[in-house]
């Protein structure tokens, strides 16, 4: 049952679309049983079965099929792979639910051998544990792996504004106008972030844009934290948070803290505040004899 767990947890989170409302969910399916996540971003629904519960809950819904559970675990692993995929396939099955008392039954309905398939996901309430495990601290480790990569992206900025910047004064000019930009300022870029693209860029709808757009940056986190549970399990240390990048910091991007990433950091004067985006000093350039520059310089 721990592998239907952690398989859960390595999977991304797909959309179901259906006739009355919409769903994030993900599922984990093996010919031992099953562990499915059901959302509608304001409560959260989990089954997790096992080969037997599949056996006895197939007798009672579907009386004139006959087969080994494995065989009703393949066909709703077809069933569902291609769905939360977001992969049409017309006719295969009709989804459904119902909504009770801390409980969502998710029905399934379409044909094995030629014959009528019936299935329903009984799914209760996920306990508070679960949904930290699959949502907030992914979403933490998502939202800190995003700032270690704004302050990078914001450093090698600086680094391409000190190389336009020697181009100029040894002569180069554009040859086309319209490429000119002005020198990066992270202060002024958050501020006008904030104001014009904030309202659109975080607005989390129905959950859909999250299911589209942040599922590798999902798995990439998710597979640190079952790294970090495998290492807890063969030391026995206390496991190291994986919601937290190694070497970030959990400050804003404009307080003064010196970015740390994986790979090299460009250089920074070591008189400037680490973390801040003003005035860098230029490198010193050797007095060597410059090739006339092609392409975006004339």
């Amino acid at each position: 049952m721990e592998e239907l767990e952690q398989g859960l947890l390595a999977q991304p989170w797909g959309w179901l679309q259906l006739d009355e409302n919409s769903l994030m969910a993900k599922a984990y399916i093996t010919k031992q049983g099953y562990a499915v996540l059901v959302s509608d971003l304001q409560e959260v629904w989990h089954e997790h079965v096992d080969a037997s519960v599949v056996s006895q809950r197939a007798k009672e819904l579907n009386k004139r099929l006959i087969a080994p559970p494995e065989a009703f675990l393949c066909h709703l692993d077809d069933l569902l792979r291609p769905l939360l995929k977001d992969i049409v396939c017309p006719g295969k099955a009709t989804f459904s639910c119902d909504r009770m008392a801390e409980t969502l039954i998710l029905q399934v309905r379409s044909e094995l051998s030629g014959l009528p398939f019936y299935w329903n996901f009984h799914c209760v309430l996920a306990s508070p544990s679960l949904v930290s495990q699959h949502l907030i601290r992914p979403l933490m480790g998502i939202s800190l792996a995003l700032q270690c990569q704004v302050r990078d992206l914001a450093a090698l900025l600086r680094m391409k504004d000190l190389e336009i910047q020697d181009y100029q004064e040894s002569g180069a000019t554009l040859s086309r106008d319209r490429l000119k930009t002005e020198p990066f300022e992270e202060n002024s870029f958050l501020e006008q972030f904030t104001v014009e693209k904030l309202p659109e860029a975080c607005s989390v709808g129905d959950g859909r844009p999250f299911v589209t757009n942040l599922q590798n940056l999902y798995l990439a986190v998710s597979r640190q934290e079952i790294q970090a549970r495998r290492r807890h399990q063969d030391t026995g240390d206390p496991p190291a948070s994986s919601a937290s990048p190694q070497g970030t910091d959990h400050h804003p991007l404009n307080q003064q803290e010196e970015p740390v990433s994986s790979a090299p950091s460009p250089p920074v004067p070591e008189k400037e505040p680490p973390g801040t985006l003003g005035p860098v000093q230029r490198p010193q350039l050797s007095k060597v004899k410059r090739r006339k520059l092609r392409g975006l310089f004339s």
